[in-house]
């Protein structure tokens, strides 16, 4: 999946053209009744006188269209580098983040007036598939991407689309890891149980062992040193003679 800057560049609208100077106009006599004197001008000549005046005003007009193109290049300038800085910026806020998941940023380019080429859109490629059998891996690949996508200053409308999904596949995650919690709580608690179990009869089988031989030691034959005693008992007293 892709997120980056969904922006276009515009280019600055020109503004109104600068007003034409009105050509200069050649003075007139002041004396309408005043004849002219000699070498006087002729229609021709001043014809002729006209010419130059006419060429400075043409000059005059063209410098202020060149002055305005001028600034108006300068304004492009300014302003797609100014775009071309927050492109960069979007991106690489998003590669940076993104990690391993994230791929390189890849740009749209504009040529402006100085003949410069400067980034006006980019993306940024992202891995948004969940690691199967994992979730727990799932939730913690999701929680980067989600981070990834919402980096930039302004996250645009595909990185807050991009965000939504890694968030919907986060929960899942979450729910497959609880559920996957409660069985391994619920075979732990059977283990322990078949443990005791089987301490239990341990246990049992031991003591009927040891109440089996408890028979087998009372019949067992006496030792030589009793029968000794006993012959001891036994023995004839010796006679007493009682004669006088």
């Amino acid at each position: 999946m892709q997120i980056g800057s969904a922006m276009t560049y515009a280019a600055p609208l020109p503004s109104s053209q600068a007003a034409r100077t009105p050509s200069s106009e050649l003075s007139r006599p002041a004396d309408p009744a005043a004849k002219p004197l000699a070498g006087a001008e002729s229609p021709e000549l001043r014809d002729e006188a006209k010419s130059p005046a006419l060429t400075d005003a043409e000059g005059e007009e063209e410098s202020p269209r060149e002055t305005q193109q001028l600034r108006q290049e300068q304004l492009e300038i300014a302003e797609l580098a100014s775009r071309d800085r927050e492109v960069r910026a979007h991106e690489q806020a998003h590669a940076s983040v993104g990690g391993s998941y994230a791929g390189a940023p890849t740009y749209t380019f504009k040529r402006g007036p100085d003949g410069k080429s400067y980034a006006v859109g980019g993306e940024v490629s992202i891995d948004t598939s969940p690691i199967p059998g994992d979730p727990e891996a799932t939730l913690r690949k999701m929680e980067l991407v989600q981070r990834a996508a919402l980096a930039p200053a302004e996250p645009s409308a595909q990185d807050l689309r991009v965000a939504a999904e890694a968030a919907a596949q986060a929960t899942q995650a979450r729910a497959e890891l609880a559920e996957l919690r409660r069985e391994e709580a619920v075979a732990a608690a059977e283990e322990r149980a078949t443990r005791r179990e089987e301490q239990l009869a341990e246990e049992g089988e031991k003591a009927a062992r040891e109440e089996e031989e408890k028979p087998q030691q009372a019949a067992t034959p006496p030792r030589l040193d009793l029968y000794l005693r006993l012959a001891q008992l036994q023995a004839p007293l010796p006679a007493v003679d009682l004669r006088v």
